[in-house]
């Protein structure tokens, strides 16, 4: 049965792995990194590459923390008595120069207890400055044959969680076309630790080429500066889910995370607009009207 050691081994050459690829995509910008330490235990490699020909600025982090779970995690989960704990990971948001290319975020994690409870999270969701249906179409489908590849049952489950999840309830949006979420994955009568830890190593790998796909196909797409304005109101929306709603940014203040390393998803340039308003009939008002759960983007 895989080991903490080695899931850890695991993702940080997967942090390797995607930091090359995204370095070749993009052909200019290179990442910088800081190794961090936590005081409480653990740490992990933070790399952030910025004003590149087509990322802007985006991280790809891995943190491998322990030590003693927070009184607010112990009755999140209805325990009393105090444990320790070990999360590991690999988390990724990618923030490009032009509003044809989409946002991106993934993130693969493992989180044991000393208690002996321990499970696998992750998933991967798009954020389009403008929702184009055939990269809707295209990018759903890839999720869709990774998680198929394990279980045919994953990706509509998955799908609708990240549809739940990925949901700005303050405006009744979702942050973007969704993807797939899962949390609290354990072992059962039908899975094993390594059959979750596989599932787990499809989706981290697929991030490279899903996103060096779209980092090609629409970088060179013409725009004008009513879409770059868009763009950065598209922008201030990811920032209000990241800081009022993610679990994720939650836990890592909650633990005494390093704080950069925990807000580096936020986008470099962002703007709220009082009562903003799209033109009717514009593109801007369509991909407005399709931020709402449970669209089938395989139709």
């Amino acid at each position: 049965m895989i080991t903490k050691a080695e899931i850890k081994t695991y993702f940080e050459g997967l942090q390797d792995q995607i930091c090359a690829s995204l370095e070749q995509a993009d052909g200019k910008a290179t990442f910088r990194e800081d190794l961090w330490h936590r005081e409480a235990g653990g740490g992990g490699r933070s790399r952030v590459i910025q004003e590149g020909n087509v990322i802007e600025k985006g991280g790809v982090m891995f943190s491998a923390v322990w030590g003693g779970l927070h009184e607010k995690m112990l009755a999140s989960m209805g325990l009393t008595e105090k444990v320790d704990f070990f999360a590991t990971g690999v988390s990724i948001v990618i923030h490009p120069i032009s509003p044809m290319v989409p946002i991106i975020h993934m993130n693969v994690r493992y989180f044991e207890m000393s208690n002996g409870a321990f499970w696998f999270g992750g998933g991967i969701d798009l954020t389009p400055h403008y929702i184009v249906d055939e990269d809707a179409r295209w990018f759903h489908q890839q999720l869709k044959n990774a998680c198929d590849k394990h279980d045919f049952s994953y990706y509509p489950k998955f799908k609708t969680w990240a549809d739940d999840y990925f949901f700005n309830t303050h405006r009744n949006e979702t942050r973007g076309i969704g993807g797939i979420f899962f949390d609290y994955q354990k072992t059962d009568d039908t899975r094993t630790k390594d059959q979750l830890f596989n599932f787990v190593k499809e989706i981290g790998e697929s991030f490279a080429p899903i996103y060096t796909y779209f980092m090609e196909k629409n970088k060179d797409i013409p725009f004008t500066e009513k879409e770059k304005t868009f763009q950065l109101l598209r922008r201030g929306r990811y920032v209000e889910f990241n800081l009022v709603h993610d679990r994720g940014t939650k836990f890592g203040l909650e633990t005494n995370g390093r704080t950069e390393s925990i807000l580096m998803s936020m986008p470099p340039m962002a703007q709220w607009v009082y009562d903003y308003q799209a033109v009717e009939g514009s593109e801007e008002e369509r991909t407005l009207g399709l931020l709402k759960k449970g669209i089938d983007w395989l139709e």
